[in-house]
């Protein structure tokens, strides 16, 4: 395969307990890859966790382990949510791995060849609680942290820096000529605005903390965050040991983030990269934030949403699905069970689930399960609708405006439902004189039925894959090609299909 595609989520905390903004981002880059696969790309789809810094050695120290015992530990609570989640990730990095290393330690001598790293003395604002250090303009209102809402002081201490400064107006001209480069348009205006506004030099090692990388040339100074952390895309696709692998992967096609962390995403790291003669990615994409019940989510208002939890009441698919439905990809949205619930009754259950349930059990009551043929006969509208669909899907998914392409998927499903009422089956089947009618109709119903768990399966992978099974397929749904079965008029005449069973149970609204 000559086409390949390349996206990423952030790589996880694992002082972070997994929370519904974890899944959120992790199952739009799912989709996004689940779809490029299907699209017949190459696709290579990154995730996995932070595990250095100064949070993690404190933690670590209170817990009486060492902090490579305590990321060994919580590691898997990502890693046991993605499998819970269906996330189809091609590689795991974890900061602490020797791969990791070897390529910000290559990063970090590239910069450092080209003079832009130097010497100098941190200033900031700590909080001891927390041994964190804050800028003055993250602070709370008097000078408090914004962790914990202590007071902090003032601290200074040696730091090596990073020129980024050296880099502005390169990276200017990059954005004016690249607007698709950070989306949704409106945080594109705000990093442009920010990197107008002037870049400062960039504080990249600390020494109040010794669980990191240390710096080659200055042992008693270890790599802070960013520069660590933002490396690992490059360490995934085999920086700096497997040049044909990178060449093949880099630059990613897409970084999928949270709005919290793009200014290092779409400043910092660009700027990294010109250092080290390195291609930029193509595109930083900032989702939102979820509310819950229309309140800010916090550990101390008790509110955190636990996919785990929600997944065990309602199930994985209708999860998925509910993030990528309830609001448009890159703005805020608010999550609830009663809106949870509705999706599930009224898109799922009701639409989607009844619809397929509908048409298989005419399908068995009037021609023994199998397949129909034909006749090429009153399929306009369906057909028309099931071939728009699928070309919106591509675009609307391409531009990550994930519930546009559910919305398209939908309009096919309420015109089948629609048709079916339409067309009333159960009546042509009263009258011999009308079966090729009644064959045709079902046929259409059965093969638009076909194209829509081909276009579900990136979004609902197993409701998509019984669907394929009700339909009489013994392969999988998602290793179909859409170039090759992505046309009307391919399910096979006289194919036995299974009897119905339901795809989405009702749920109770507890209110």
């Amino acid at each position: 395969m000559g086409r390949t595609f390349y996206v990423t989520t952030p790589i996880y905390y694992v002082n972070d307990v997994p929370h519904i903004g974890h899944a959120y981002t992790t199952i739009a880059a799912d989709v996004l890859a689940r779809y490029k696969r299907m699209a017949g790309y190459d696709c290579f789809f990154l995730t996995g966790t932070d595990e250095h810094g100064q949070k993690v050695e404190k933690a670590a120290r209170e817990s009486g382990e060492t902090p490579q015992e305590l990321a060994d530990r919580v590691v898997e609570r990502f890693k046991g949510l993605w499998k819970r989640l269906n996330i189809s990730n091609d590689d795991f990095i974890r900061t602490t791995q020797e791969r990791h290393k070897r390529a910000v330690l290559a990063l970090y001598q590239r910069a450092w060849e080209k003079g832009d790293i130097y010497l100098g003395e941190y200033e900031g604002w700590y909080c001891v609680p927390c041994e964190s250090f804050w800028t003055e303009t993250q602070l709370e209102e008097g000078r408090r942290c914004p962790s914990c809402g202590r007071p902090t002081e003032k601290v200074k201490e040696p730091s090596y820096f990073f020129r980024m400064s050296r880099y502005q107006e390169r990276l200017l001209r990059h954005l004016e000529s690249n607007p698709d480069f950070v989306q949704p348009p409106s945080r594109y205006n705000e990093i442009l605005n920010f990197v107008r506004g002037g870049l400062r030099d960039l504080s990249i090692s600390r020494t109040g903390f010794r669980w990191g990388i240390p710096l080659p040339n200055d042992p008693e100074h270890v790599l802070y965050v960013w520069f660590d952390a933002l490396t690992n895309y490059i360490t995934a696709v085999g920086f700096p040991d497997d040049r044909e692998r990178f060449e093949r992967y880099w630059p990613a096609d897409c970084h999928i983030i949270g709005k919290d962390i793009l200014r290092f995403h779409a400043v910092y790291w660009p700027t990294f990269l010109m250092s080290a003669d390195l291609p930029l990615p193509r595109r930083v994409f900032a989702h939102g934030w979820w509310t819950v019940e229309g309140k800010k989510m916090s550990k101390s208002a008790g509110n955190v949403v636990d996919p785990y939890q929600v997944t065990d009441e309602f199930g994985v698919d209708p999860f998925r699905y509910f993030l990528l439905r309830e609001v448009p990809f890159g703005l805020d949205g608010d999550f609830s069970r009663s809106a949870l619930v509705h999706r599930i009754n009224g898109d799922l259950a009701n639409d989607l689930g009844n619809l397929a349930s509908r048409v298989l059990a005419m399908t068995k009551r009037y021609f023994g399960g199998r397949v129909p043929p034909s006749h090429d006969l009153m399929d306009g509208q369906v057909r028309s609708q099931a071939e728009r669909s699928l070309k919106e899907l591509d675009r609307h998914i391409s531009d990550l405006a994930f519930q546009q392409a559910l919305t398209s998927i939908w309009d096919l499903v309420d015109l089948l439902n629609k048709y079916l009422d339409e067309t009333a089956p159960w009546g042509l089947a009263k009258d011999e004189g009308k079966r090729r009618e009644l064959e045709a109709v079902l046929y259409n119903c059965l093969e638009a039925l076909r194209l829509l768990a081909i276009m579900l399966s990136p979004f609902m992978p197993s409701a998509a894959q019984r669907l394929w099974e009700m339909l009489g397929f013994d392969s999988k749904v998602e290793e179909a090609r859409i170039e090759e079965v992505g046309r009307w008029g391919l399910l096979p005449e006289g194919q036995q299909t299974q009897p119905p069973s339901p795809l989405f149970p009702r749920v109770e609204d507890k209110g």
